[in-house]
Order: structure tokens, then sequence, then C-alpha cells
């Protein structure tokens, strides 16, 4: 599988995700759009990744809006999507429904909640990585999939292919002043393995 990954900062990388795609045997490339404007083919992804940034998807940038058309084709297609942060709010956006200032902007460590069982072995709670100020609405046909006591809508899942969530479970521990919990690595490995099943 071609795993095509949307990176917006230097500092956000895929992370654990790259490490379950070189565990589960797939290829991964990385896309800079922020940068160099190049974005993959629809035929040429069979799983798209979209991470986070410190850009907003309501920016007037030329690439943001691109990327909602790709993002719009590969829905069309059904091909697995994960969003995280501005990318979980790319994929709200392109479905038509809105990303507006959150109630609180949340930065650091913070708890979320599970709010459904439809991904199997997901842990009640998690410790996760928050850096956002926005937060997009749950699209009507989705699940919500996790809340933390400031921000509901922390994560939904669409159509068992497509997964957004608002925080970070993927950074890779290097980058970091704290470890990254294995249970956040766990528990991104099982989303991925359900978007992908």
């Amino acid at each position: 599988m071609r795993i095509n990954v949307l990176q917006h900062t230097p500092n956000e990388g895929p992370g654990v995700i790259a490490a379950w795609a070189q565990r589960q045997g797939h290829d991964l490339y990385v896309y800079h759009p922020y940068q160099f404007g190049q974005l993959p083919t629809a035929d040429e992804t069979d799983f798209l990744v979209i991470l986070g940034g410190p850009m907003s998807p309501n920016d007037d940038l030329p690439w943001i809006k691109q990327e909602r058309q790709l993002i719009h084709e590969l829905l069309s297609q059904n091909v697995p999507i994960l969003g995280v942060c501005f990318g979980a709010q790319q994929i709200t956006k392109t479905l038509g429904y809105p990303v507006t200032k959150a109630p609180a902007k949340e930065v650091g460590w913070v708890p979320v909640y599970r709010q459904t069982t439809v991904i199997p072995g997901l842990p009640k709670q998690l410790n996760v990585l928050h850096w956002h100020e926005e937060m997009f609405a749950i699209p009507t046909t989705a699940q919500l999939l996790f809340s933390s006591d400031r921000v509901i809508n922390q994560g939904y899942v669409l159509n068992h292919r497509v997964v957004g969530l608002q925080f970070h479970l993927e950074p890779a521990a290097d980058i970091l002043t704290t470890a990254v919990p294995s249970e956040n690595q766990q528990a991104m490995y099982r989303i991925l393995d359900y978007i992908t099943g």
C-alpha cells in the first residue's frame, strides 16, 4: 500500500505512523505542500495522512484549497484518510462543516476520553499532546470518537475509512521533552489498522 503523507511544518512529521507503515510493509511518501506546492494524485494514493500545522483551513492559500480537492476526490473513492489537528479540520471543511475557534486553547498534555467503541481496543482515556486553538464540527454522518474536558469535538470516525483527531498521537519522542506514552502508539496503530482493514 502506498501511504501519502501531507506534512505542514518541518517539526511535525509522521512519527509513529511511519513506524506502523514500516512494520506493515507499506511504502510511505512525505509531501510538503506548504513549501513546494506539490501534492500526490488520487490515483497514486492508497491511504492519505494529513498532519497538523500552524495554519488554519480558513486561510486563503491556494495549496490549502488544492488539498481539499484531493481530499474530496479520495472521499468519493472511499480511500482511507487520517487527519491530525489541521488535517482533521481540512477533512471537515471539505465536507462543508465549519472550523471555528475552540472554547479554550489547548496546549500540552491533556486527557481525552473515548466516546464510542467502534474502533476495537482503544482505551477509555489517553493522555495526549494538544496544540490547537481551533476546532472542527463533527459531520452528521460521523461518530464522535474522543472528547476532552475543554473541547468536546476531539475526534471522529466516518464510514469506517476516515478518522480525524484534533490532538496528536503520532509525535516522535525525540522532538518532545515528555516521552510519548506507549498506549498512544498502540492507539494510533489500532486506528490505522481499523481504517485500512
